[in-house]
């Protein structure tokens, strides 16, 4: 899927140009579980109705830009020019990555793909588990080479083909992951990753240390220390963060972290 929490409403009253935080970097560098609330559900069975839920509310909403960004389709071009301006940085790094293949994860009808990746790859394969979403992929992107291959699956069971991806994109779809699937995923797609690749995730932010549970679409908004948590639970390492602002009152911070493995 791809929403800026439905774009999520909170009431929070920020607007300001897009920024790096760098003091980001000193908060909570040792972190314990303790600390948080960490969503892992108590069984199979409620795992299986957490992601089955959302499914069923996905399947009501209409394939088109302001149905997947839940009425707020206005920010788009907001999100694709902060987004344009972390690629950019991102291909300023040493080692920079490649720029063959990337991955959409939660890609809607290729929104991000189209505005964004298209831009700076050769090829992007798109993860939608949305059938009616898949179907508008080719038909949203428009007759291109660099439409890759589409899998309509959730990311709770995708597994990227090993060492393929330059880079593996998530934005506005990780809340459908418990924290046990994201950690697991996020494994996956270091597996995933082709030599100096990197993963970019762009995610709402609850503004406490509560996770956030929607249950109209059965999703969480993690507090970015819990983010920061799991990130490292998965073996990764933040290399950059950076603040996406500028976007309508009320809206939870949105964050951009760029990770790559641990280890080498």
């Amino acid at each position: 899927m791809d929403f800026p929490s439905r774009a999520k409403s909170k009431n929070i009253d920020r607007e300001s140009c897009f920024s790096e935080d760098p003091t980001l970097n000193d908060i909570v560098n040792e972190v314990t579980a303790s600390q948080l609330s960490k969503l892992n559900l108590n069984s199979d069975h409620q795992d299986e109705e957490f992601y089955e839920k959302a499914k069923k509310y996905w399947a009501t909403v209409p394939p088109t830009i302001d149905g997947i960004l839940g009425g707020f389709a206005e920010v788009s071009p907001r999100d694709i020019q902060s987004s344009t301006q972390l690629l950019n940085n991102i291909f300023r790094l040493k080692p920079r990555p490649g720029r063959h293949r990337a991955l959409d994860c939660g890609a809607g009808i290729g929104r991000v793909t189209k505005h964004l990746l298209f831009r700076f790859f050769e090829k992007v394969d798109l993860v939608e588990q949305c059938p009616q979403f898949c179907a508008q992929i080719p038909k949203y992107v428009g007759t291109t080479e660099k439409l890759g291959e589409i899998y309509t699956q959730g990311l709770q069971d995708f597994n990227p083909e090993e060492g393929k991806y330059d880079m593996i994109w998530t934005q506005w779809v990780l809340g459908h992951l418990t924290d046990d699937d994201l950690v697991e995923f996020w494994r996956r797609c270091i597996r995933g990753l082709a030599k100096n690749g990197v993963i970019v995730m762009k995610e709402n932010t609850a503004s406490s240390n509560e996770v956030e549970l929607d249950n109209e679409d059965s999703s969480v908004t993690r507090p970015l220390r819990l983010v920061r948590l799991l990130i490292r639970e998965a073996g990764l390492r933040e290399i950059r963060i950076q603040r996406q602002e500028n976007m309508p009152k009320g809206l939870f911070p949105i964050y951009m972290i760029v990770m790559r493995p641990t280890v080498h």
